[in-house]
């Protein structure tokens, strides 16, 4: 039987590894698949507690987690994008681009 604890067990590795991501490459697009591992690791969590609660408002707001992730991902890659058009690179380290 898998219960709460599991999923909880589950959603702290992948946050633990969306974070070391984060903190430790310079590349960012694995910046932003780190922090959409996050995003889903805080989903499985509304989910776990939703189902153990028998309440529906953790489902509601997984997706709509899943939905502001989805626009920020569209959002990160355009940036991403027009930023190597002009430096061809994606190093984290030089985007100062976008200072004034």
């Amino acid at each position: 039987m898998i219960t709460a604890t599991h999923y909880l067990l589950l959603s702290v590795g992948l946050f633990s590894l969306g974070v070391i991501g984060v903190l430790t490459r310079r590349n960012i697009i694995i910046i932003l698949m780190s922090i959409e591992l996050m995003l889903n690791a805080v989903n499985i969590n509304l989910v776990a507690f939703s189902h153990e609660l028998q309440n529906v408002v953790g489902q509601a707001f997984a997706v709509f987690v899943i939905v502001i992730a989805a626009a920020e991902a569209a959002v990160g890659l355009g940036i991403i994008l027009a930023f190597y058009r002009n430096k061809e690179t994606v190093n984290i380290d030089e985007m100062n681009l976008l200072r004034w």
